[in-house]
């Protein structure tokens, strides 16, 4: 599955406008010069505007522990 966007006025179709569909119709789309393809992330965001990357921001504490820490802990 590939995504393309609609770059110049075609018939049925609004310029900005972005589908996904299979390999072999996206690449007969893109060599006609109307459309070019497009990351998945900018079809999710066309389709659900809300949708957002989100990147874990949260940072894992990875702290050695200490001999002393061991012993006591066992």
């Amino acid at each position: 599955m590939k995504c393309v966007k609609l770059i110049k006025l075609s018939k049925g179709h609004e310029i900005g406008e972005i589908l996904r569909m299979d390999d072999i119709e996206a690449e007969l789309k893109v060599k006609g010069g109307n459309w070019k393809f497009v990351s998945k992330t900018e079809y999710k965001l066309y389709k659900n505007p809300d949708y957002k990357t989100v990147k874990s921001t949260d940072k894992v504490s990875s702290k050695k522990q200490s001999k002393k820490n061991k012993v006591e802990n066992n």
